[in-house]
């Protein structure tokens, strides 16, 4: 069962009609987004108990800042490629394990109207709590998938006429100098290594982030910003 911590968090899987089995509110909690989750749940349905904070503390985990607000609910469903083929950017992540940076690149996916974002099965961070909170509320608004071979979906987006940009500090075209296709998949590699080299041959063009100071590259979460809205820009900001 899959735990949702956090106002924001529980807001939006309310309001995305997500299921959830109850909703804990702490006691003497208050404010008109606390409001807004009791009248949520009233609204959906889904069961709602007020209960001491410490019970939420134990519930959320000792370092958790639930903000009075924890939801049981179940885990996120993933998609399949097939069900996301169509949408003009898709975002790939070739082992992203920390996941403060999953969940920050999930809300810059959305933020940009990417159709989904694509992690595999192994070596890498699923969708967790923490996922979910870094996300604020992100993950009920993009699809996710995941895939036991990346580089085996990556054939599938090309043979759907997708181009394959690899963010990688080796690669020789300035990623604002990139000109991005209609159909586009953004490839990110993890944290420390970036792209394993199946990965990079995979690609059709790779591009970098052009680096001033004695740092060679930037943290993925941030390089994805970048990259993400440098795709929107040239949309139009569609």
């Amino acid at each position: 069962m899959a735990i949702l911590i956090g106002i924001h968090p529980v807001k939006e899987a309310l309001a995305a009609g997500r299921s959830l089995d109850r909703v804990l509110v702490a006691k003497g909690a208050g404010g008109p987004r606390i409001q807004e989750i009791v009248d949520l749940c009233r609204q959906n349905k889904v069961a709602l108990r007020f209960e001491p904070r410490e019970s939420l503390d134990r519930s959320a985990g000792a370092n958790a800042r639930h903000q009075g607000v924890v939801a049981f609910g179940a885990e996120k469903e993933y998609q399949q490629i097939d069900e996301v083929v169509g949408g003009d950017l898709i975002v790939v992540l070739d082992g992203v394990e920390d996941p403060h940076n999953l969940g920050a690149i999930l809300r810059t996916a959305s933020a940009v109207g990417a159709g989904a974002v694509v992690i595999p099965e192994r070596r890498a961070v699923g969708v967790t709590e923490t996922v979910a909170k870094a996300a604020a509320g992100a993950l009920e608004h993009i699809p996710i998938v995941r895939v036991n071979n990346l580089a085996q979906a990556l054939e599938k987006f090309k043979k759907a006429g997708y181009w394959i940009y690899g963010l990688d500090e080796r690669g020789k075209l300035s990623y604002d100098n990139a000109d991005f296709a209609e159909k586009s998949v953004v490839v990110l590699g993890a944290e420390g290594h970036g792209l394993h080299e199946k990965i990079r041959s995979a690609c059709d063009f790779l591009v970098r982030i052009p680096m001033s100071g004695p740092i060679p590259s930037l943290n993925v979460s941030v390089a994805a910003g970048i990259v993400l809205f440098d795709w929107k820009r040239q949309r139009g900001n569609k």
